[in-house]
């Protein structure tokens, strides 16, 4: 065979084996795996030297450039969020078209496809934000976005721009059902974190650290449990985003015995901060500050117990990306704000890889088949991308990720591609760092620069996802309400 790049000597690792091969690589996609493949005379090499090559990661879960209510902005674009992403190993990015209230769906794909054309580095698929279920949305505007190829969406519990009632989340889900489309769900307690921060506002507690105590774990626990129950009035399968802790984890075991089809996702920032971040003396906490909080240590333990005993599907980013020291990010209006007004989210795209390979697989606390499940296969399975993406097979696109490994490599703000003007795992030192990233079969991070080109990242049309299509559990609700019909 001919082939455009061989890369030799690859320890290879998927979601299922080990092995050691060489992988030919012709017109961005690989067409072999082997022991030992023969060179033409015009094929490149890149020699793994033995290496962990994994595939390229998909952070499902990120947020870039999108719309904000003035005069909050986030700090990157689809070129830096693309760049920063390729340099940490990810190579295919799935952010969020969000609708606003009394907007138009389509509006805003049309917007958000404007937004990224020209500038990705990286392969991109976009979820939907349905933040207004209106008939002409549920009728019109979402089967045909799916169709279309976006054929995942997310719904919020809590944020007065954003949230749903639960009347509407089950208008949404049933439609879900109907079109075999992946939803998500922010779960927390909107009225509970209101009363709670009402409380503590008047109290003159407005330091960074009292946004965790506005939210502790019940108002996660709660909202899982109503969104379990909403997905099982259905009979259709649903992603709890970002679980933070033991609680929301309980929920989702409750379920998972019972038969139910729910999955599950969490996050770096539950892993590797707490409640004492975001409590650090002065504004410093605003670094810290996402919805779910960071919860306390044994709660970070439950989370990789849960991760090791795969209870979770995906390890996502969430990637919020604002700037500290900025009257449009954390800094709103050049001021401190109180806590309910500081913007909210942190940046992780370039992080998430390292931190798990580093953290999970180097410690033995994960097998190096789960951090590629993690990472990148479950996230293809769960969005309609697989095999394209998530895999290292023939016929599959020749992203991956060579590793470098038993080297200290300290995070530094400074040594990231984001647009951020901070990482909230500053002077964390990790034991792996990605040594190469492939996009379709061509260098974009070598190790030291970014070697990609903005424009180059090709916009993905999701498949209807297998693991969006219900069990169809016979008996209760469904058999009587007959939806189908």
């Amino acid at each position: 065979m001919s082939f455009d790049l061989i890369v030799r000597r690859a320890h290879v690792a998927t979601a299922g084996d080990v092995f050691d091969a060489d992988i030919g690589i012709t017109g961005g996609r690989i067409v072999a795996l082997a022991q030992s493949l023969v060179a033409g005379p015009a094929t490149r090499e890149i020699d793994a030297a033995g290496r962990f090559v994994t595939p390229g990661g998909i952070d499902a879960h990120c947020h870039v450039d999108q719309p904000m209510l003035p005069p909050v902005r986030m700090a990157d674009d689809f070129e830096t969020g693309t760049r920063s992403a390729a340099c940490g190993g990810t190579t295919t990015i799935i952010p969020f078209a969000a609708q606003a209230k009394g907007g138009s769906l389509r509006a805003a794909v049309t917007d958000y496809h404007q937004r990224a054309a020209g500038k990705a580095s990286v392969d991109y698929a976009f979820h939907l934000i349905v933040a207004d279920p209106t008939p002409q949305v549920l009728q019109h505007e979402l089967p045909e976005l799916i169709a279309e190829g976006c054929t995942s969406f997310k719904m919020y519990m809590t944020y007065d721009d954003l949230k749903l009632a639960d009347g509407q989340i089950l208008q949404v889900l049933e439609l879900a059902r109907r079109e075999q489309a992946m939803a998500m769900i922010h779960a927390e307690n909107s009225d509970a974190i209101a009363f709670l921060t009402e409380r503590l506002l008047a109290a003159g507690k407005t330091a960074p650290g009292y946004h965790g105590l506005s939210r502790p774990a019940p108002v996660e626990r709660e909202a899982t449990h109503r969104a379990i129950t909403l997905s099982e009035l259905l009979d259709v399968p649903i992603l709890i985003v970002h679980v933070s802790g033991g609680e929301a984890i309980e929920q989702i075991r409750w379920a998972r015995g019972k038969g139910l089809n729910i999955h599950a996702e969490t996050c770096p920032q539950y892993l590797f901060l707490t409640q004492d971040d975001l409590a650090t003396t002065g504004f410093g906490g605003a670094r810290c500050v996402c919805s779910p909080p960071p919860r306390d240590k044994a709660n970070q333990q439950v989370v990789w117990d849960a991760l090791a005993d795969g209870l979770f599907t995906v390890v996502s980013s969430d990637h919020a990306p604002f700037n500290y020291d900025d009257p449009n990010g954390k800094r709103l209006g050049g001021r401190e704000p109180p806590f309910p007004y500081i913007p909210n989210g942190i940046p992780g795209l370039e992080t998430r890889m390292p931190l798990l390979f580093s953290e999970g697989v180097l410690t033995g606390r994960l097998s190096v088949q789960q951090f590629v499940a993690l990472t990148a296969t479950n996230a293809a399975h769960l969005y309609g991308l697989y095999p394209r993406k998530g895999t290292l097979a023939v016929g599959s696109d020749a992203d991956l990720v060579i590793w470098d490994t038993g080297q200290p490599h300290v995070i530094r703000n400074e040594h990231l591609h984001h647009n951020v003007d901070y990482t909230p795992y500053e002077g964390r030192e990790l034991q792996a760092w990605p040594a190469l990233t492939l996009l379709r079969g061509q260098v974009v991070w070598d190790g030291q620069h970014f070697t990609g080109t903005p424009g180059q990242g090709q916009f993905l049309r999701c498949d209807r996802p297998a693991l969006a299509r219900p069990r169809t559990r016979s008996g209760g609700w469904r058999q009587w309400l007959e939806l189908d019909a």
